[in-house]
């Protein structure tokens, strides 16, 4: 009772005596790591104290019931008496560690015993007291005063009565137990046995999750162990089979369904993963039968291994079978592994045999399961598939039947059960389209399974497999089904057999040994030869081939299926489709097996129907130069600021007008409304599958296949070659200071994670992982696998070493696929047809950023072409020579010496070859410099300068030219290379104004008239001219460039053709802009159409017409010119109903319709240009001195940012402290001015319409559109100041006329007329009272309604705060009547001007009554007392007229009859 300082010793004890006491807890980091006891921390002079102390104690891993807590409690002294020990003890307290062979864990409150604890304490509780011998005496009369809480950490005790009930009975079954046996508080005979297991096992699924999770495999193991083992208990039949199978089946839901475990990205639970692959090995069966001997217990017998001779399904007794099995196999097993029976105590037999094995028990209970068993079963298929495989694998291991032949492995009825849950599953896909994720699971896991089967069954059974679930499946070619096949067929075609299981060898002989041979791949020789197929036969996808190439077969089949079908989210099908067929060839590649080129030879003959279903996807696929078209692209890799812009012509435009806008291919929008087109990515894929297969095939056979092809499927081949040029260009390496370091590296953590969760996968998943990742990474493996968004420097520059290996390889294949053709075609008719498909081939090749490797061999093919073919192509193929030639030239400009050198012949070769046709070729080769200079940004005049030297050298060295064709042809040569010089002096003075956009386009504008006389290059330099304002955007300029080109294109057409639909040459484009007439073919040296050479261009034609028109609308649509595109369209309509061409028409109507729209819904909202007169002197400008433009800046363009931006750009040129800007408008006196200084003058300027022209200019776009003339004021008193008194202030009016209309080709035209108007002081005034009473007639009319700017008009006109300002204009000039006559007029005018303006003003006032809100009541009277006060100060001044004006003009007895005219003249001769 005194205890008050209490502490209590804690150990661990296996026996009673002290010495007992185990070092098993653990202790302090500043100690031992473990003790035998531990104190704990006292509470000082607390009777009750409550101690806060953890004690970690390790347990034996073999507990008895003699394990137990030992607890002693100490009072400890604080002040010691001589003799006395500190501690004096108090009481005893324990508790044992196991009750029932169980762990005791959770809280407890334990009596303290006072006295010295009896003997076998331990075996007893402390709460009971009746079983201690002798009683002891207790603290408080046994009450429990000690609280404790025991929490284990264990993997040996489960701590869950279900899985403890579970154990104790599966134990019951495999060891020496004496019946009855307690199971926690229960008592089991084993007559009830077989009942509570059964009830065991339905509950293991209602166990705590945690410890489930603890001692899975454990579970799994035991209750595959019952599944498959035979049991006689007490006489009767024991069948767990179903019973096991339904408990592992809810045990794999609880644990998918839980949120708290992990999944892998496939959905499928990790712990079960790593169970099938880790840990689950094929149920030991027991098969000791010999007894120990011992006693009976009360009331029962002790049983070994209750097991019965079966030779029958454990769970199914009416598939009966025999003792005498005819299996070899069960007769050895049961020869070898019965034992001796005995007779125990209690009469039960017991023997063993085993005959059922794990996977057709597996098999049979997935077969037999019904409701949501069966429905859980194919949810997680995965998991039960993965698991017949492994013990499929096991038993063949074990048996060692792996050189046995794969048909007898397993037994009939298991194959049957194995048909029968594919076809299940098979059908539970096809159920399960409404839920798609779901479908997809199931059937990956499907394809997994067979994957597996074609290593371990008779792979014609598998087959027959597979061919089910195809037919099953192919129902309907929805999206969804086509995407499941090829998911399941992509995962079939990763098996590393593959290639065998195809058949791929010519002969069995050359087959490489497979090291699982079936019977139907032994017996297949007769199925491998070709030499019966025609070769035609074997680039299709013929049923032969079907029969003889089962997975390819279907693989190309479902290709084929997705690419023909239609429909929301076909693309991704298409994509997976053609991803597997790209998937496949690359693991061909690098698979060391197939390094051999005799074995590419044969897998390329394998995969040659591929080529029949690309050449018939031909209109689908992806095209990449109308993509770089619509992007903008420059193909001379032009800056980034210039290549911002869209192209003036894309490529679609361009190929129509070339005369091909009925061809399917070149139209974009009928191609993409009739055929589903793959993306970019897709179409790059299959191009790499089809050139591979080109690459490796026999070259001999792909020489007889196309000798053999018709002319229409070699030009469909030469169309592919040209995507397929333009899908391999190399882009270049990109820049590496764009990649973000940050973002990098978290990519890369997240792609490590990724790559490592994947590599740890099981099975088939994990084999193709690894597989997958050891060829992306292999230097060849990269080719074929998409880099990562990010990427470091030494990566960026690997995939720009990889990228250009590929597009040279690539390239490569092309040239020789094309060598084939023209060597077959040589002995067609249609030779010239194809000669023009290969040259587009070439031409495009030539335009695409290439290697000096490659340009070298297509540069020796071109001139092989030429030399061989020169007439036919000089003849047939002018638009693709004429492409040629540019592109030639291109390369002459080229900064390596080996490319330009290659170039120059090949330039020099087509000259020389085209002595019928050098006329042609000469103006072929003008105009593509011309273009060239005028497009080409990169573009280096010195290398130029240097080839057209070594193509003259050439010239005078080539004595065959002189001897055979004569001198003159010799002097044409030299002639245009002077010409070419002359062109490339033009570029040099253009490249000066480089910076300078007025003066660049002034000077391209020079050299496109200096052509005047050359139509087809006029018309390249307004093209030029064209994508330089594009790219300026100032779209409405490029339009009114390929007006004029179009003009050009009709003045020549209408000397060729008359036809009533074309227009009468430029004449019919005045309606489009007055400027047109300048094209005009009417001077004496114009050329004559029908001369060799001119305007044989491609835009010389009615759809050349058609393209430049539809481009010039679309641009004025897009620069907000809808008037405009009317008066195009007018032009194009009757060519396209003369063409019958309804779908343009249809389009063309439509872009009529939304221009009409645009017209009625952004009338006022568009603003059409600023415009600036600019004046330039001083003799630095040169030419420019004193000259005078008008310059058309964008809308709302203010006068300080063109000040800023011409001071700016002549600073740089001559030096920001020689420019000076004139900061008024008035009269430069050039006396005046610095001679070493250079001005410039800058006013804004309007519009300037005389009144007879306001009657046509109606609308705002007309009062905007077709300006010549522009007017500035300039306010100035006879005194020389600019501003002064009412009375003294006069204005001077400037109108300039310019050169040409706007808008026009240049966005700024020269001042050819200059006239002034100076209006004395009343008529200013005049002048300002008009514009006052306008703008108040224009807010009082507009419609709808806008009070604000009603009120701001009306506020400006009669508020207070400008009272002053009409007022005191009529006070100065209305008070008194003018002493001069001759202002009389003038006065009468503003008195006129004032009575309309008090008039609309009174209008305005009540106009704004009726506007105005319950608010604004106060600001309407105050306006109103305003206007009531201005106008009764007005009213003597407007009401007083000069009597003088009003006098009759004719006496009134006057009868004599005279016109106006006379009396007029009458009255100035009499003044």
């Amino acid at each position: 009772a005194s205890a008050r300082n209490i502490t209590i010793k804690i150990q661990f004890m296996c026996g009673e005596d002290p010495s007992n006491a185990m070092p098993v807890i653990f202790g302090k980091s500043n100690g031992p790591e473990f003790l035998q006891e531990v104190y704990t921390a006292i509470t000082y002079h607390n009777k009750s104290p409550d101690f806060y102390e953890e004690v970690k104690i390790k347990l034996p891993a073999k507990l008895t019931v003699n394990h137990h807590l030992l607890f002693t409690f100490y009072h400890i002294s604080c002040q010691q008496k001589q003799g006395a020990s500190v501690e004096s003890l108090l009481g005893y307290s324990w508790l044992p560690i196991l009750l029932n062979e169980r762990l005791q864990t959770g809280s407890y409150c334990l009596p303290v015993a006072l006295e010295k604890l009896p003997p076998n304490y331990s075996m007893h509780s402390a709460e009971v007291t009746s079983k201690l011998n002798p009683p002891i005496k207790w603290a408080e009369g046994h009450k429990g005063v000690f609280n404790i809480e025991v929490q284990a950490v264990s993997s040996v005790h489960t701590q869950d009565n279900h899985l403890e009930k579970f154990f104790t009975l599966c134990h019951s079954l495999e060891s020496q137990v004496t019946f009855p046996i307690r199971v926690l508080d229960q008592k089991i005979s084993e007559s009830t046995l077989e009942h509570e297991l059964k009830l065991s096992i339905i509950c293991l699924n209602s166990s705590r999750l945690e410890p489930l999770v603890l001692f899975l495999h454990l579970v799994l193991d035991k209750l595959f162990q019952l599944s498959v083992q035979p049991m006689v208990i007490a006489g009767q039949t024991a069948n767990f089979s179903q019973f096991a199978f339904e408990s592992v089946v809810a045990i794999a839901n609880s644990l998918h369904n839980s949120k708290d475990l992990s999944k892998d990205q496939h959905g499928r639970n990790c712990l079960l993963a790593s169970y099938v692959h880790y840990v689950f090995r094929l149920p030991e069966l027991q098969r000791d039968t010999v007894p120990k001997s011992g006693s009976t217990g009360p009331g029962g017998i002790w049983s070994s291994k209750l097991l019965q001779v079966r030779a029958m399904s454990s769970s199914n007794p009416d598939l009966a079978g025999t003792h005498s099995a005819t299996d070899e196999d069960v007769k050895n097993i049961v020869s070898s592994k019965v034992g001796t029976m005995s007779n125990l105590g209690g009469g039960i037999l017991v023997f063993v045999v085993i005959v059922q094995h794990f996977h057709e028990e597996l098999a049979l209970q997935m077969v037999v399961s019904t409701g949501m068993v069966r429905e859980t079963v194919f949810k997680y298929a995965w998991f039960f598939f993965e698991l017949l495989v492994k013990s499929m694998a096991q038993y063949v291991h074990n048996l060692d039947k792996r050189d046995s032949f794969r048909r007898t492995r397993f037994s009939d009825r298991f194959q049957d059960d194995i048909t029968t849950i594919v076809n299940v599953v098979t059908s539970e896909i096809a159920a399960l389209l409404v839920k798609p994720q779901k479908a997809e699971k199931i059937n990956i896991s499907l394809a997994f399974f067979l994957y597996d089967l074609l290593s371990l069954m008779d792979r014609g059974f598998v087959f027959n497999l597979i061919k089910h679930y195809c037919n099953q499946v192919s129902l309907n070619n929805l999206p969804t089904l086509i995407s499941m096949r090829l998911e399941f067929l992509r995962i079939l075609c990763s098996h590393e057999h593959y290639l065998n299981l195809n058949l791929f060898f010519m002969n069995a002989d050359t087959a490489p040994a497979s090291p699982c041979p079936s019977i139907s791949s032994q017996n297949s020789s007769s199925c491998s030869s070709f030499q019966d197929h025609k070769i035609a036969s074997m680039f299709d996808l013929t049923s032969e081939y079907r029969q003889q190439h089962f997975l390819t077969g279907l693989l190309f089949t479902e290709l084929a299926a997705a690419l023909d079908t239609e429909g929301e989210g076909i693309s991704k099908v298409q994509r997976k489709a053609v991803s597997a067929i790209h998937s496949l060839l690359s693991s061909h590649d690098l698979d060391p097996r197939c390094v051999k080129p005799e074995m590419k030879v044969k897998i390329a003959t394998l995969y040659l129907p591929l080529v029949g279903i690309i050449l018939d996807t031909l209109p689908q696929l992806y095209d990449f130069t109308a993509a770089d078209a619509r992007g903008g692209k420059s193909r001379t890799n032009g800056s980034d600021e210039e290549q911002d812009g869209v192209s003036a012509i894309n490529q679609n435009v361009a190929l129509a007008i070339a005369g091909n806008h009925f061809n399917l291919k070149t139209s974009g929008t009928m191609l993409s409304s009739l055929y589903n087109v793959l993306n970019a990515d897709t179409t790059r894929n299959l191009m790499i599958c089809f050139l591979w297969i080109m690459k490796n095939a026999d070259q001999s056979l792909i020489r007889k296949w196309i000798a053999d092809l018709p002319s229409m499927q070699l030009n469909r081949i030469l169309d592919l070659l040209f995507i397929c040029v333009s899908c391999f260009e190399y882009k270049g390496k990109q820049s590496s200071d764009k990649v973000s370091t940050q973002v990098l590296q978290k990519s890369r953590d997240v792609k490590a994670r990724l790559e490592e969760a994947l590599l740890r996968g099981e099975g088939a998943r994990g084999e193709m992982m690894r597989r997958y990742y050891s060829y992306s990474t292999s230097p060849f493996g990269k080719l074929f696998c998409n880099y990562s968004n990010f990427a470091t420097k030494a990566e960026l520059d690997q995939e720009a070493l990889v990228s250009g290996n590929l597009a040279t390889e690539a390239n490569l294949i092309i040239l020789d696929m094309q060598e084939n053709i023209i060597q077959a075609s040589s002995a067609l008719d249609c030779k010239d047809s194809l000669l023009g498909g290969v040259l587009k081939v070439l031409v495009n090749s030539l335009s695409c950023d290439q290697s000096t490797t490659y340009l070298t061999h297509c540069f020796a093919t071109l001139r092989a072409l030429i030399a061989k073919f020169g007439d036919l192509l000089f003849e047939e193929e002018v638009e693709q020579c004429a492409d040629l030639c540019q592109r030639v030239l291109h390369h002459c400009s080229s900064s390596m010496d080996v490319t330009r050198s290659q170039a120059c012949a090949t330039l020099y070769l087509l000259m020389r070859f085209s002595f019928g046709n050098f006329a042609r070729v000469k103006m072929q080769v003008t105009m593509s410099l011309a273009s060239l200079v005028g497009k080409a940004p990169d573009f280096n005049e010195e290398h130029l300068r240097r080839s057209l030297r070594t193509i003259l050298a050439y010239s005078e060295e080539d004595t065959a030219i002189q001897d055979c064709l004569g001198a003159d042809t010799f002097l044409q040569v030299e002639e245009l290379l002077c010409n070419l010089n002359s062109i490339l002096y033009d570029t040099v003075k253009m490249r000066e104004f480089q910076e300078d956009p007025e003066m660049l386009m002034d000077l391209m504008y020079r050299i496109a008239k200096s052509y005047q006389t050359s139509p087809d290059l006029r018309l390249t330099w307004l093209q030029n001219m064209a994508e330089k304002h594009t790219k300026k955007k100032c779209f409405t300029e490029a339009a009114m460039c390929l007006v004029h080109a179009a003009a050009l294109v009709a003045e020549y057409l209408s000397m060729l053709e008359d036809h009533s639909y074309l227009p009468v040459g430029s004449v019919s484009f005045q309606s489009i802009s007055s400027n047109v007439l300048e094209e005009s073919a009417i001077s004496e040296d114009t050329l004559s159409p029908d001369e060799d050479g001119v305007c044989s261009g491609r835009y010389f034609t009615e759809c050349g017409l058609v393209g430049l028109l539809e481009q010039a609308a679309e641009l004025f649509s897009t620069g907000g010119l809808y008037e405009t595109v009317n008066e195009v369209y007018k032009l194009v309509i009757p060519i396209l109903e003369a063409h019958r061409d309804f779908r343009k028409l249809t389009s063309t109507h439509d872009k009529l319709q939304k221009a009409f729209e645009n017209i009625i819904s952004k009338d006022h909202k568009r603003m059409f240009g600023t415009y600036f007169r600019v004046g330039f002197y001083g003799a630095k400008f040169g030419d420019l001195d004193e000259q005078e433009f008008v310059y058309k800046e964008p809308a709302i363009t203010k006068l300080p940012e063109i000040s800023h931006r011409l001071e700016g750009f002549y600073g740089q040129c001559f030096g920001a402290e020689f420019v000076e800007v004139i900061k008024d408008s008035a009269p430069v006196d050039k006396s005046k001015l610095d001679p070493n200084k250079a001005y410039i003058q800058i006013t804004f300027v309007e519009p300037y319409f005389d009144e007879y022209e306001m009657k046509d200019r109606v609308t705002y776009f007309e009062k905007n559109f077709n300006l010549r003339r522009f007017m500035y004021t300039t306010p100035f008193t006879l005194e020389g100041r600019p501003r002064g008194e009412l009375h003294e202030q006069y204005r001077r009016n400037t109108v300039l006329t310019t050169m040409h209309a706007f808008p026009y080709i240049k966005t700024r035209i020269r001042v050819i007329q200059k006239e002034e108007f100076v209006l004395t002081p009343i008529e200013v005034a005049i002048e300002d009272m008009k514009k006052k009473t306008l703008q108040l007639a224009v807010a009082i009319h507009q419609e709808p309604p806008d009070a604000k700017m009603l009120q701001m008009v009306l506020q400006g006109s009669v508020g207070a705060t400008v009272n002053q300002g009409p007022l005191e204009v009529a006070q100065v000039f209305l008070a008194e009547i003018p002493a001069d006559p001759k202002l009389y007029r003038h006065h009468n005018k503003l008195r006129l001007c004032f009575k309309e303006f008090i008039m609309r003003c009174g209008e305005a006032v009540e106009k704004n009554k009726r506007l105005i809100t319950a608010d604004q009541r106060e600001y309407q009277q105050e306006l109103k007392k305003n206007y009531n006060k201005l106008k009764e100060n007005l009213r003597p001044m407007i009401e007083r007229k000069i009597p003088e004006l009003y006098k009759p003009i004719f006496r009134a007895e006057s009868q004599k009859r005279s016109s106006f005219r006379k009396c007029e003249t009458q009255l100035s001769q009499g003044s």
